[in-house]
């Protein structure tokens, strides 16, 4: 079953690339950007996280906070983050539970799925968007709708 519109995010606690046990209550009193990304180091997956990377002023003057998910490993997560500068935390989602949690589609029923999840500071999902294809996108719909839940 797929989390939608106006659905609770679940609980959660996974670690990120430096280790650290991250979990949905840390979030909690602020909007939380989460997308979901298939892989470290392919080309349309690191267009899509440095794209996060580089309007990640705008998501913390917004009053976001963003995290990316994948089922990599810390280490991997680890050397992808810091190749690419990225300040902000990949979760690491090893056996898929949180991405089973959410209903991230795979493609093609093979690919894992790119989701975008834009969630309000009481937890609510406000925002689902899906595009294996386009990363950019996701950015762009992520701020459009971080501005009108300000609004």
């Amino acid at each position: 079953m797929s989390l939608k519109v106006g659905d609770l995010i679940p609980e959660f606690s996974l670690s990120d690339q430096t280790g650290r046990l991250r979990s949905n209550s840390e979030f909690e009193g602020s909007p939380l950007v989460l997308f979901f990304y298939p892989k470290d180091d392919t080309p349309g997956c690191t267009i899509e996280v440095c794209g996060f990377r580089d309007k990640y002023d705008l998501f913390k003057i917004l009053g976001a906070n963003v995290c990316g998910v994948n089922n990599g490993r810390e280490d991997k997560h680890f050397e992808f983050s810091n190749k690419n500068k990225l300040q902000y935390p990949l979760l690491c989602d090893i056996n898929n539970s949180l991405r089973r949690e959410f209903g991230v589609p795979k493609f093609l029923g093979i690919l894992e799925g790119r989701a975008t999840y834009v969630i309000d500071s009481r937890g609510i999902i406000r925002h689902v968007f899906e595009d294996l294809l386009n990363g950019p996108a996701h950015i762009k719909e992520a701020i459009r709708v971080l501005k009108e839940i300000q609004n």
